[in-house]
């Protein structure tokens, strides 16, 4: 049975601190596939369109029939243990800090053998189900856990080093004002966080979740985004301890391009929305970066809010959603950057947030309770990408349809005179 995760001491600094360091990441174009799903949580692999049958591994034609038109599809994620062996010793630098590993074969009820790693709570010859997971090198690979939830699952050295589970880890939270962060605290404590740090723009300034956060416990610091020297200053001295920073700062209005008289509000939105994550990055990517394999609290994820109409955008908020869209674009060059450490960027999209700001939007509204959950889940199964709420989900499914009907969809004005 799985050990229960006991809080670290204090940093010994006489001893060595781990590098950061990537499992081998080599893969086939095919094999991208496997990736894409797991970003979002889903076992998927490729179903041959001709005869139907399911591949492993990925593959550039079907191993039964030769057809090239292989989909990828959701399968059931169950199966048996076959067999398995405890690996001790690796020439590779990653693993062999890591070691023992236990790997195995497994019989899957869609009909392939794979190849996985195992969950220290699965027995010899048990029935499994697997998880298909981003490793630290943004890759897919399979993890077979037990069917059923055992005590302490998550503290499973395998499984923890695969996702950003916030347990015994340091949360910073960018902005007190965001409608969900006392949620988010309260969801975060119960998940296990050791400590959170919440920035606070314009301290001077009253706000009702004020006296709710302080009630929290939770470390309240001065933190200004549009303002390089703020964080900078947060940074010299919590940079070093964040193991989650989770980017809640936003500064929104409604309206396009022709509703606003200036560019004032659209300037405004750049600057918390865009460069302020710029210069959150510059000023905590590189301790953070540093610290991707520093034991039990090491650095290992950085998250986005962003609204999901950055995908597609929508003329009643349309210069708030294009900030958001160059926001996306900028969380897709941290991936990029960020993973020779292996520090995860996840990105959690929202539809409408039951708030001031989105009062004329019809429901359903994303709440507080549920922007929370989406994160802290996202965190403990290692996701790439969340879509929180409703309009989140159903516009991420006619996004991959046909971006250009989507877009036709949300800017059609209606009938004419």
């Amino acid at each position: 049975m799985t050990e229960p995760l006991k809080l670290p001491p204090g940093k010994d600094p006489q001893k060595r601190t781990l590098s950061p360091m990537r499992p081998p990441e080599t893969r086939s174009r095919a094999a991208l596939g496997l990736a894409a799903a797991a970003a979002e949580g889903r076992f998927a692999l490729q179903c041959c369109a001709e005869c139907g049958a399911v591949q492993y591994p990925p593959r550039d034609a079907c191993g039964i029939c030769l057809s090239t038109d292989l989909p990828w599809q959701d399968v059931a994620p169950t199966g048996t243990l076959l067999a398995e062996t405890t690996i001790r010793t690796s020439t590779k630098l990653y693993f062999r800090e890591r070691m023992p590993w236990r790997t195995g074969s497994v019989q899957l009820e869609a009909g392939p053998v794979v190849m996985a790693h195992l969950h220290g709570d699965v027995p010899r010859g048990a029935e499994v189900r697997i998880w298909n997971l981003l490793d630290r090198a943004g890759q897919a690979v399979l993890l077979a856990l037990p069917p059923n939830r055992t005590p302490y699952m998550e503290d499973d050295p395998v499984l923890r080093l695969m996702t950003s589970d916030p347990k015994h880890r340091r949360v910073l939270i960018t902005d007190a004002r965001h409608p969900a962060t006392p949620t988010l605290v309260r969801v975060l404590q119960q998940a296990g966080t050791a400590l959170i740090h919440v920035g606070e723009p314009e301290s001077w300034r009253p706000y009702p979740a004020r006296a709710e956060l302080e009630a929290l416990g939770v470390d309240l610091q001065p933190l200004d985004v549009t303002d390089t020297a703020s964080v900078r200053r947060l940074a010299g001295e919590y940079g070093g301890r964040t193991d989650i920073l989770i980017n809640t700062a936003r500064f929104m209005r409604p309206g396009g391009v022709l509703a606003r008289g200036d560019t004032a509000f659209a300037r405004e939105e750049m600057e918390v929305n865009y460069l302020g994550l710029m210069r959150l990055v510059q000023a905590f990517g590189p301790a953070m970066c540093g610290r991707a394999a520093d034991g039990v609290n090491s650095a290992v994820a950085w998250v986005n809010i962003l609204p999901v109409e950055a995908l597609s955008n929508a003329p009643d908020y349309g210069c708030f959603n294009a900030s958001g869209a160059a926001a996306l674009a900028l969380s897709q060059s941290l991936r990029a950057e960020f993973r020779a450490s292996g520090l995860r960027v996840m990105n959690v999209f929202a539809g409408p947030t039951e708030d001031d700001w989105y009062q004329p939007v019809p429901p359903p509204k994303v709440t507080p309770q549920a922007l929370a959950r989406s994160v802290v889940d996202g965190l403990q199964r290692g996701l790439e990408d969340v879509w929180c709420g409703d309009v989140a989900k159903d516009l991420r499914e006619r996004f991959l349809r046909d971006p250009k009907i989507l877009e036709r969809e949300r800017t059609t004005a209606g009938d004419g005179p």
